[in-house]
């Protein structure tokens, strides 16, 4: 595949996940930024499983500060809470690549678990723990139904019949 097509749709999926993070980060928003219900990750973890961990962690921070730049909030950026996003692309395209590697519907649940796990829950919660303290535990119920519908959402694209071809087109 060429690089230009790779640079193509990771800034077109960086583009997706800006767009749904700055959309949360203003509407969906609750509990001063603890809650918030948001799917950017999804374009994320898709960039990971497509491209592999490095392309998907270019996203994940790319994603993370563009919309931090571009939306409302007043707080300065919380680079662990970056961290974690770029976790979300890594864990995502490395566990694609080294754990289910045949591409199936099984690739996209467990790289969508790991990710999650260990970019929202784990990483993103330490980082936001300095401003809630134990409040950010509330956080995991809720990315437990995000990590849900995000998975979902990636075993639909993967089913439908275009994004197969375009599959192809990648070479995987």
């Amino acid at each position: 595949m060429s690089k230009i097509k790779v640079l193509t749709c990771a800034a077109m999926l960086t583009a997706m996940s800006v767009i749904i993070g700055i959309f949360c980060k203003n509407f969906m928003n609750f509990g001063m930024g603890l809650f918030r219900v948001t799917f950017e990750n999804f374009p994320i973890m898709l960039t990971g499983v497509l491209f592999g961990p490095l392309i998907g962690g270019i996203v994940g921070g790319a994603t993370d500060l563009i919309s931090y730049l571009l939306s409302s909030q007043v707080y300065p950026p919380n680079l662990i809470v970056t961290l974690g996003a770029v976790m979300i692309g890594v864990v995502s395209g490395a566990s694609s690549r080294f754990i289910v590697r045949k591409r199936c519907v099984k690739q996209f649940i467990v790289s969508g678990i790991l990710a999650h796990l260990i970019g929202s829950v784990i990483i993103k919660s330490i980082g936001l723990y300095q401003f809630y303290g134990i409040l950010v535990l509330w956080r995991i119920p809720l990315y437990i139904v995000i990590a849900s519908v995000e998975i979902l959402l990636m075993c639909v694209v993967y089913r439908n019949s275009n994004f197969r071809k375009l599959l192809e087109d990648f070479g995987r």
